[in-house]
């Protein structure tokens, strides 16, 4: 069963995925909470699998509730997951940084919502390529300060030739063909990587091969 916390300041905005949610048989939504103090405190107490956060609401934003869940140990298993009315809204990039490990737009088709609240409850990645490469366009690629001591001289020359195809908007299937290894190869690269980068998903992979400069705006 996955077990999912809803976290919007819209009433009706909550309604609305609530009734998608308790429809299906794998899925059950544990709490809800207007704000991210609350949507925090929600998360600590129901332990969920996928937090559903948007980004703009009062007391506590999205972006700082998502830095407290992805702060605190015992919430290691809450996938976070930010709602935004926009496929490019100006934050999401921030809530990626803060250990965000996708975003859902709220005009997504139902049977999409649906498919990527299990995808993200897989632990798998919830950043199509498409939208990978929409936001690398608009937020990656812009000046940033270099970040060392990322970990990122522990990883093998696969492993880092895997996670800089994460961060192109690879799936495992093509990161097999570009790399000529089996998909489940590719996954143990990327899965390896990931602890040793410390990394809580997919996502996080994406904005660590940015910040280090493993992977460059010239080259995505």
């Amino acid at each position: 069963m996955i077990r999912v916390l809803l976290v919007d300041d819209q009433p009706l905005i909550r309604s609305g995925f609530r009734a998608l949610l308790d429809i299906e048989d794998d899925i059950e939504v544990v709490a809800e909470a207007a704000d991210g103090s609350e949507g925090l405190a929600l998360a600590r107490e129901h332990l969920p699998d996928i937090a559903l956060i948007d980004i703009q609401m009062p007391v506590v934003d999205g972006i700082e509730a998502t830095r407290r869940i992805a702060a605190d140990p015992a919430l290691a298993g809450v996938h976070v997951v930010i709602l935004t009315n926009y496929g490019l809204d100006e934050y999401v990039f921030n809530a990626l940084r803060a250990g965000a490990a996708g975003f859902l737009v709220k005009d997504i088709q139902p049977e999409d919502f649906l498919h990527a609240v299990r995808v993200a409850a897989r632990g798998d990645a919830l950043l199509a390529p498409s939208i990978t490469r929409r936001l690398i366009n608009r937020y990656v690629t812009q000046p940033l300060t270099t970040v060392t001591g990322t970990g990122l001289e522990e990883l093998t020359n696969r492993e880092r030739e895997a996670v800089a195809l994460v961060a192109q908007g690879l799936s495992n299937d093509q990161i097999a063909d570009r790399m000529v290894i089996s998909p489940l190869t590719a996954k143990t690269h990327i899965n390896r990587a990931m602890i040793k980068l410390h990394a809580r998903d997919r996502a996080q992979l994406v904005v660590l091969a940015y910040e280090s400069g493993l992977v460059t705006s010239r080259n995505s």
